[in-house]
């Protein structure tokens, strides 16, 4: 018995490079920026305060909780690790 793959329209879109390489950035930038708010919001920590600790304004934490922000730095989040009490890990994944 044959058993052929359903594939979908996202399927599809993964075929392209350029969409993947797009579409694995944003989600990247989302993951971060949803982890920083988790952090924060465990840490019990407003923006503003969050803000006074790592020396930056309000407008910028929320620049780095949203999803557009692209401009994280090691430096950035172990700042903000560290003002939330946490751990920064990095792990680096082959590709497959």
């Amino acid at each position: 018995m044959k058993i052929s793959k359903f594939r979908t329209y996202s399927d599809k879109l993964f075929e392209n490079k350029e969409f993947k390489d797009k579409f694995e950035l944003e989600y990247r930038n989302l993951v971060i920026s949803e982890k920083i708010a988790q952090i924060r919001h465990k840490a019990q920590l407003t923006q503003e305060q969050l803000a006074k600790k790592i020396r930056t304004t309000k407008s910028a934490i929320s620049r780095y909780e949203s999803n557009v922000y692209n401009g994280y730095s090691v430096s950035l989040l172990s700042k903000i690790a560290s003002a939330c009490n946490a751990e920064l890990r990095i792990s680096f994944i082959a590709k497959k």
